[in-house]
């Protein structure tokens, strides 16, 4: 596997918003960074199982950050009930790395956190035969009550910058592309104004209508013997930007 191994926790307490006290298998305790997004909710109840991996970010040298959730049932097994992706740019740019995304193969150098005018993006493609590709990448990462995907980014102020800068550096000829993230198994598709934020779906058509690429990769949990192993990029998934959804209820 290309990706970390996950190791095994339960989960002690939470003492901050974004912060946990989890028990290794090995009997270590560590702090573990949760997921930033409604997912919280699944890690109120103390002794649910989680599986971490060590945080990548320099200022958390000594933190986990937790890649999978599974809670206690009634009947003594557990279930998944969240996957997060927070990692989803180190899981974006193995597969870059290694072909596995089609529309953005072939690239000779691949930066992370490309600056540009408005946003700083999550990476830029190099090659001198085709110029500059800048990608951002986001996460659908719960599957809510009503069956659709949260997206957490789509309500913030970020997202729309994102989103402008995109859209300028098409206007000025660049290829610019957002790449969504889709941890869930329920969510077949990444029709916008479906799954995300109805305001921030209608940015997201007008931004493609002027020229910036919409794509959707499954994020799929590699198991071994039912344990979870690894997260990867999996297959790609529809995107289907004329979709509404109106009050429950779709149409086109």
């Amino acid at each position: 596997m290309e990706y970390p191994a996950l190791v095994p926790g339960i989960l002690q307490r939470r003492y901050k918003r974004f912060l946990a006290d989890v028990r290794l298998a090995d009997g270590r305790e560590v702090v573990a960074h949760c997921p930033n997004t409604g997912s919280m909710r699944a890690v109120d109840v103390p002794g649910c199982r989680v599986w971490l991996a060590p945080s990548d970010n320099p200022a958390r040298k000594l933190a986990w950050t937790w890649e999978l959730i599974e809670l206690p049932q009634p009947d003594g097994t557990t279930a998944t009930t969240s996957v997060h992706t927070g990692r989803a740019n180190r899981i974006v740019e193995e597969a870059l790395r290694a072909g596995r995304v089609a529309e953005l193969a072939g690239y000779e150098q691949i930066r992370r956190e490309a600056a540009v005018e408005g946003a700083r993006l999550d990476f830029r493609l190099d090659d001198p035969e085709r110029g500059t590709t800048f990608v951002e990448v986001k996460q659908v990462t719960l599957k809510e009550s009503d069956g659709h995907g949260y997206f957490p980014d789509a309500v913030s102020v970020r997202g729309r910058k994102h989103l402008e800068a995109l859209a300028a550096l098409a206007a000025r000829g660049q290829r610019a592309v957002l790449l969504f993230c889709v941890a869930h198994e329920g969510i077949e598709d990444v029709a916008p104004a479906a799954h995300l934020d109805p305001a921030y779906a209608a940015s997201l058509h007008e931004v493609a209508g002027r020229g910036v690429e919409v794509l959707a990769r499954r994020c799929e949990v590699m198991r071994e013997a039912g344990v979870p192993l690894a997260i990867r990029l999996g297959p790609a998934l529809p995107v289907d930007l004329a979709r509404r959804f109106t009050g429950g209820q779709r149409s086109i």
